[in-house]
């Protein structure tokens, strides 16, 4: 059963309430209060929650599908032994702060054609947004912004003795005061946390006339001839329990953007008949622009978490992640009252001939891009219920940038909640396949090298590597474990079963030439239509070798700027 509401009318209308798009509703909202601005989510308002505000409940809102959070799972792969992969914000991230190098969004310009967003321009927008909260500052960091990035108020024996054992083990790279500065890689370091989340700015900046309703999802833009004039969208059915959708058709007088993410925005465009004749025709939609770009090009990082048996005095989440509600109260108390504690925490010939070329056309003239992105996870990160409760710390590593890449479509023309043909496209290059190798060995190497170190969790290795308990750590000038062909296969093997998305989608409405798959242009105007932007993760066209959501502020950012040089609105500008 479906009603429709009548349509009420704003200036500008976005299409999903992420982290860019409340940056940018905000940064508008602030230059012009007169502005009515609607911004849809699809998920709750999350503000004061907490599981939210809490920084170790993130791992929460990540292992289950909730209110929060949508899974996709993807096709099933050969790549991935068979398996079918999950991928799917600001409000459920790891609340790690990483900000990508300064070549990528270099990229983006040069390599893209899009003038206007290299790290000359991007990196004074990325200042702005921040209040960086830590002892050792440079002038990457900003001063007077809404994301507060600051160090952990309590130090983590886990951290502290990766640093320790990785530096005295790794003879080839050494500590940096920062490796968030943009340029800094190859190094050891500590990485920020995010104090406030974008959602918090747009509930500060925004006027009385700005609304973000929220438990409501887009069906599809409206347009009159090519120009978007609205939105149609339902609401929330997973929550609703009724069995009645409530349709609505509410109108843009001057723009509608589109920022539901890699997942969201290419799904809207395709229903709004803009995407690629086959996939609109397949779905009995109109075709309004042929536009195969949208969809394509879905980028992400591929993950592994390697879990090791820890000492019993290792501070580690375990009970945050895994304890009940009371065994979880005393860390609640101290962090409220203090601030700090567990609940605040949050070799190219090894590689070998697969990863060669990939070496000489991507990274050989660009060092300050990271090949794998490497840290200690103080917990099980695994989802195996045999697990049994106790101490651990796991070796987490991602690829900065994989070569292959995956697509997301619409099975339906007219279900907001239609499962997406979601294809990962994790592992299907051995480039990608042979760093996660080498990440292991490395880990490995320095986990067993590490005070806390008891051995091997053998649900989180490969069969062949024959886990077990240990006493203590290894010296430090023990041999490396040597590793036969066959190993190397076991090793492979493991990473197909066992690799998982790093929640970091992003590509599926990529910025860059129409004729080389192209959705939007540099101004971020959806190709053959008028009115319409996209403004989130969806447009890069190319990865960025950290956690995407610094780069989610940088597109929030830019995008108002955009937004307001096109509508002729005053204030938002280019640096504080």
């Amino acid at each position: 059963m479906s009603e429709t509401t009548n349509s009420e009318t704003y200036d500008i209308i976005f299409a999903g309430g992420g982290a860019a798009a409340c940056i940018t509703a905000g940064r508008l909202a602030q230059a012009d209060p007169s502005l009515k601005i609607l911004l849809i989510e699809s998920g709750p308002h999350t503000q004061e929650l907490q599981d939210h505000v809490q920084p170790g409940r993130y791992f929460r809102n990540l292992t289950l599908p909730g209110k929060t959070f949508t899974f996709h799972v993807a096709q099933p792969s050969d790549s991935l032994a068979g398996r079918s992969c999950l991928g799917g914000g600001s409000s459920v991230n790891f609340a790690v702060y990483t900000r990508a190098a300064a070549s990528d969004y270099d990229d983006w310009e040069t390599v893209f054609g899009n003038k206007g967003w290299g790290s000359k321009d991007l990196i004074p927008l990325i200042k702005k947004a921040e209040t960086y909260q830590s002892e050792i500052f440079n002038s990457t960091h900003g001063t007077s912004g809404p994301i507060k990035a600051s160090m952990a108020a309590s130090e983590f024996n886990i951290a502290e003795q990766f640093l320790e054992v990785a530096v005295q083990y790794d003879k080839e790279r050494t500590l940096a005061e920062d490796i968030n500065d943009f340029t800094t890689t190859n190094k050891y370091g500590s990485l920020e946390e995010v104090r406030c989340s974008p959602s918090l700015h747009l509930q500060s900046a925004i006027g009385w006339e700005s609304t973000h309703p929220d438990r409501k999802r887009v069906v599809r833009v409206i347009f009159e001839g090519n120009k978007a004039v609205g939105v149609e969208y339902v609401d929330d059915i997973i929550g609703d329990g009724t069995g009645r959708t409530l349709t609505s058709i509410v109108r843009a007088s001057r723009l509608v953007v589109v920022s539901a993410g890699a997942f969201g925005s290419p799904a809207i465009l395709e229903r709004s008949g803009i995407g690629a004749r086959s996939i609109l025709e397949k779905n009995d939609i109109q075709v309004l622009v042929d536009l195969p770009g949208v969809g394509q090009n879905y980028m992400d990082h591929n993950l592994i978490f390697v879990p090791y048996f820890a000492t019993e005095d290792s501070d580690t989440l375990d009970t945050l992640f895994r304890g009940s509600e009371e065994e979880v109260e005393p860390y609640v108390t101290q962090w409220k009252n203090e601030g700090k504690g567990l609940m605040a925490h949050n070799e190219l010939e090894e590689l070998g001939p697969e990863f060669e070329e990939r070496w000489k056309s991507y990274f050989a003239n660009a060092p300050d891009k990271p090949v794998m992105l490497f840290a200690p996870f103080s917990v099980y990160a695994g989802l195996n219920p045999n697990t049994p409760r106790g101490k651990y710390f796991s070796m987490c590593y991602f690829t900065g940038y994989p070569v292959a890449s995956g697509h997301v479509h619409i099975t339906s023309g007219v279900d907001a909640y239609g499962r997406l043909d979601f294809k990962a496209g994790y592992l299907e290059d051995m480039a990608d396949v042979v760093v996660l190798r080498w990440a292991y060995k490395k880990g490995r190497e320095i986990a067993r090298r590490m005070n806390a170190y008891r051995g091997e969790l053998d649900l989180g290795h490969p069969d062949e590597a024959v886990p077990k308990r240990a006493d203590g750590p290894v010296d430090m000038n023990t041999t490396k474990i040597k590793y036969t062909p066959e190993d190397d296969k076991a090793i492979d093997e493991h990473h197909r079963k066992t690799v998982e998305t790093s929640w970091h989608s992003m590509g599926t409405c990529a910025m860059k030439p129409r004729e080389i798959g192209g959705v939007v242009d540099e101004r971020l105007n959806v190709y053959g239509v008028q009115n319409l932007k996209v403004a989130d993760c969806s447009i890069s066209p190319g990865n960025v070798g950290a956690n995407t959501y610094n780069t989610a502020i940088a597109i929030g950012e830019k995008s108002a700027v955009i937004i307001a040089e096109d509508l002729g609105i005053k204030g938002a500008m280019t640096s504080a």
